[in-house]
């Protein structure tokens, strides 16, 4: 029998149109049935009072790194599908930096498998663009994506041959795949751990310049202009990069971009005194660069947040800052993060909550992120004021690596609902 579930009293957030009002969603089985301020609770279903709360779609996290197959131990698709419905986020697109890599059918194949044995929230992966992410030969993009692959990338490797990049976007544009670059011009950047400029000094540390990711992003943005094939980059960390965006989306390009909740958040100063948890990929960067980037949130031109979730243990972190491993956990993170820029009047909630809902499911073409008659019932309870602070060791991830250990919060998820079944509950 198919079970009915009434959310009412609900302040219901439609994203993708901006709607915000108060009123009752029902779900059918796995999918949304009615919604609307005048609806009402069916006779005989099980009624959820809301109490006032926000009712969105769940979150969909573009960018996700586990450990499993290959590194359990830093991560696996059990803990992180846990980290990732306390977090609110129903739907985990994982990169394809497992060992093996995921650059032919089987791996993908059995991640899938382990996320359906497990059955908690939706887990969707990305192929690589080339074998073992070396950047000379492409991988199997057709067969991936016929198994199920929602993009292709190389995660943060750089395919430095732009006659390969092209021929992978020619390629993609063909089977009307997309593909996800990391925009950095390696040499330049070299082996840069931090921001170029006063602090990279101070800390005697290698720096990377702005226009090392500036000229990454003109590289792309010239491949795409040639070969009119879509393509995200997937993580900027400076204004002038976004300038560069900017102007392609005006000329038409089809370009997306996205940027991490740790660069809207933190900056290079945040490093201190060598917090190896700051070390991250791209490096953080000015107070200008980021707010920058959160305006870039405000006015759209940014397409996704993502949390990065990229687990390390105890062992990769608390080494010297030159030798200690890049990448935090987000899962549980990404949204009251957000949240911090709708409290401070940065942006406001239907706009932060696209970036994490509609506009990645635009993307990667997936029915999820949508309030509608007929989506999933895939959504998120949120209390916007909730105060609370964030302590690493109650995080659910199996490593514990965050930047924002002790962090006044305020805000976060109370339900997760996947399929129309509650998957976390405060």
């Amino acid at each position: 029998m198919t079970t009915v579930r009434a959310y009412i009293n609900a302040r219901i957030i439609n994203p993708k149109t901006g709607e915000d009002f108060t009123g009752t969603l029902v779900t059918e089985g796995e999918a949304i049935s009615a919604l609307g301020p005048d609806v009402t609770a069916p006779s005989g279903a099980e009624v959820i009072d809301c109490q006032g709360h926000v009712l969105a779609p769940g979150l969909i996290d573009m960018r996700v790194f586990v450990g499993e197959p290959g590194a359990e131990h830093q991560e696996t698709i059990e803990t992180a599908t846990l980290a990732a419905a306390v977090g609110g986020v129903t739907t985990m697109i994982v990169m394809p930096t497992t060992d093996p890599p995921v650059d032919e059918v089987s791996i993908l194949e059995m991640i899938a498998r382990r996320a359906r044995k497990i059955n908690r929230t939706r887990v969707e992966v990305m192929g690589a663009i080339t074998k073992n992410f070396e950047g000379k030969a492409m991988a199997e993009i057709g067969l991936m994506q016929d198994a199920g692959a929602v993009a292709f990338t190389d995660g943060d490797e750089v395919i430095r041959n732009a006659r390969v990049l092209r021929r992978a976007l020619s390629y993609a544009d063909h089977l009307g795949a997309l593909l996800v670059t990391h925009a950095e011009d390696p040499d330049l950047g070299g082996p840069g751990l931090v921001n170029e400029g006063e602090m990279a000094t101070r800390l005697g540390l290698p720096a990377s310049p702005v226009m090392a990711e500036v000229m990454g992003v003109n590289r792309d943005l010239s491949l795409i202009e040639l070969t009119g094939a879509r393509c995200h980059i997937a993580q900027l960390s400076t204004a002038a990069a976004l300038d560069r965006i900017a102007d392609a989306k005006s000329r038409g390009l089809p370009v997306s971009c996205g940027v991490s909740a740790a660069h809207l958040s933190l900056n290079e100063v945040d490093i201190g005194e060598y917090r190896t948890f700051f070390r991250m990929v791209p490096p953080l960067r000015s107070e200008d660069d980021r707010r920058a980037l959160v305006e870039g949130i405000a006015n759209g031109t940014i397409d996704v947040v993502v949390s990065n979730h990229c687990p390390r243990d105890q062992e990769e972190k608390r080494q010297p800052f030159e030798e200690a491993a890049t990448g935090a956990v987000g899962l549980e993170t990404l949204l009251p993060i957000l949240l911090e820029l709708v409290h401070k009047g940065e942006a406001d909630l239907p706009t932060v909550l696209r970036a994490v809902t509609s506009r990645p499911a635009e993307l990667l073409g997936l029915e999820e992120g949508r309030m509608e008659v007929g989506a999933p019932a895939d959504l998120v309870l949120i209390d916007l004021n909730s105060p609370w602070v964030l302590d690493a060791d109650k995080l659910h991830s199996k490593s514990k690596n965050t930047p924002f250990d002790g962090r006044r919060l305020q805000g976060r998820t109370i339900r997760t609902i996947v399929r129309g079944r509650t998957v976390f509950a405060l």
